[in-house]
């Protein structure tokens, strides 16, 4: 019941993205469930210690860190929102410390690799699934969405005529992602192919299955996956690896680091500087093959 307020709250008040929401009641039920069965204790019976022994369980069963720490920022937001409504008289995650994420470089495509997969005919068709495969790359690559945003995308959010895409972000917060014209005319084809396809289930949203469907997140990562594999040797492949290599390409090409913060839609300055980090290593790397004293 004390989760399922929760939830509400998220997504009715918070207006969180539904994978926000979706992760969040995820981890909650399985937090619940542990301290039920471990302990024989409700969510609103939690203590420190309990909490203590929860982070210990996970990483015994090897979570990562990251793993870790979005449960913990569940737990936080879950007990903060039950300190508010009163239903508890202390909140068991104030001493509670998450654990140091060790600093990774963003993994990225190279632009040149990109190009070569989707400039070749070799990979894709005249065929619907294959416009639409060949669009979801494209999309991805060359504006820098997230997976969800790239699935709620709608026929509407597309101007032609300014050749800009309209993006429903984190928190519901809209941006406007300029995009390339030949992007726009591949966009077009895709809409027009679409309707031509006359889906019993017509919706307005830009990506779906191959009946017609709201496209799912698993659908998208088997897209990206399945091309990514011609020209990656990546062990990660992934629609955030898209995302990745679109700002790690603009900041290559001498893109203001601001101007890239807007395009991806980071609420600060320091999400986006951790591209800057791969841009350096580029940088020691064209040191070392070109000055006769590296």
């Amino acid at each position: 019941m004390l989760i399922s307020s929760f939830i509400i709250y998220l997504t009715h008040e918070k207006r969180c993205s539904q994978h926000t929401v979706s992760s969040y009641q995820t981890d909650l039920n399985q937090f619940n469930e542990y301290v039920n069965s471990t302990f024989n204790l409700t969510v609103s019976e939690v203590k420190h210690t309990h909490l203590r022994s929860y982070m210990v369980d996970l990483m015994e069963n090897n979570k990562s860190e990251t793993t870790i720490n979005r449960k913990i920022s569940a737990l936080r937001s879950f007990y903060k929102f039950l300190m508010k409504e009163g239903r508890m008289e202390q909140n068991p995650t104030v001493l509670l410390k998450a654990p140091k994420i060790p600093k990774r470089l963003p993994v990225f495509v190279d632009a040149q690799k990109m190009d070569q997969l989707l400039d070749s005919e070799s990979y894709f068709d005249q065929s619907f699934p294959s416009l639409r495969d060949h669009l979801v790359i494209e999309l991805l690559f060359g504006t820098g969405i997230r997976l969800a945003e790239l699935i709620s995308l709608k026929e509407t959010d597309i101007d032609i005529y300014s050749s800009t895409i309209k993006v429903l972000g984190k928190r519901n917060k809209e941006r406007i992602i300029p995009v390339a014209k030949p992007l726009i005319d591949q966009l077009h084809t895709y809409v027009d192919q679409k309707k031509l396809q006359k889906f019993d289930n017509n919706t307005f949203n830009l990506i779906v299955t191959n009946t017609g469907a709201v496209a799912y997140p698993k659908l998208v990562y088997r897209i990206v996956t399945s091309y990514l594999n011609h020209v990656s040797t990546n062990e990660k492949k992934s629609p955030h690896v898209l995302r990745h290599s679109y700002a790690t390409t603009l900041l290559n090409a001498g893109a203001d680091l601001n101007a890239i913060k807007e395009l991806l839609g980071h609420a600060s300055l320091a999400a986006t500087q951790v591209y800057t980090h791969n841009s350096i290593e580029r940088l020691k790397t064209i040191y070392k093959q070109a000055h006769p004293k590296a």
